[in-house]
């Protein structure tokens, strides 16, 4: 089977990053910030300005694109769901509003960061805008996905599997399957 798994969210725990990192920021900047769990933009989580978010990046983005961690058990269940499936690594961290001299860094952090992480993977794909194209025409079977917006649109042609965050938890329908650790994620594969 052909797997489409996705970065922030899933390989790492994207929210737990926005809110302790953001409070962070905000406090250290002066700036008021209000959580609202079931956003899953961190300007709209944190209730800051466009302003204050490219800010927060320029601050963050080479820390959490070359060293947070990714989730426990990530790579152990890559590993074993490899044997016998092919693993595409589909993300959104393209180069959309990067700063001139930052331009370039998102595919090297990321690159670096999946071989630091010990995440293996036989395609990575940078994507802008919707999955579900890319997930068409290269017969994705199941993807991993957290992302609101692109679990419901990818339910429509392909199974998903929602990685449980506090912004998708109403999320449900046909094609749509929870799950709550990598280890679910082993589960519900090889259920399949």
């Amino acid at each position: 089977m052909k797997i489409g798994i996705d970065i922030d969210g899933v390989l790492t725990d994207y929210f737990n990053f926005i809110v302790t990192y953001g409070i962070k920021f905000c406090y250290d900047n002066g700036i008021d910030y209000n959580i609202s769990e079931e956003k899953y933009y961190e300007g709209e989580t944190l209730h800051i300005s466009n302003n204050e978010v490219e800010k927060f990046w320029n601050q963050y983005l080479e820390f959490y694109g070359s060293k947070y961690p990714a989730r426990k058990y990530a790579s152990e269940v890559i590993k074993e769901l490899k044997k016998n499936n092919e693993i595409y690594i589909i993300t959104a961290r393209n180069e959309e509003g990067l700063p001139e001299d930052k331009v370039g860094l998102m595919q090297i952090f990321t690159r670096n960061w999946l071989k630091d992480n010990n995440i293996l993977y036989d395609k990575l794909e940078f994507i802008s805008g919707s999955k579900v194209e890319y997930c068409l025409k290269n017969n994705i079977e199941l993807i991993v996905e957290d992302s609101p917006t692109n679990i419901k649109e990818l339910s429509k042609h392909i199974n998903v599997l929602c990685f449980n965050a506090p912004y998708n938890k109403n999320i449900e329908g046909k094609n749509i399957e929870r799950v709550y650790s990598w280890y679910d994620v082993l589960k519900k594969i090889e259920a399949k």
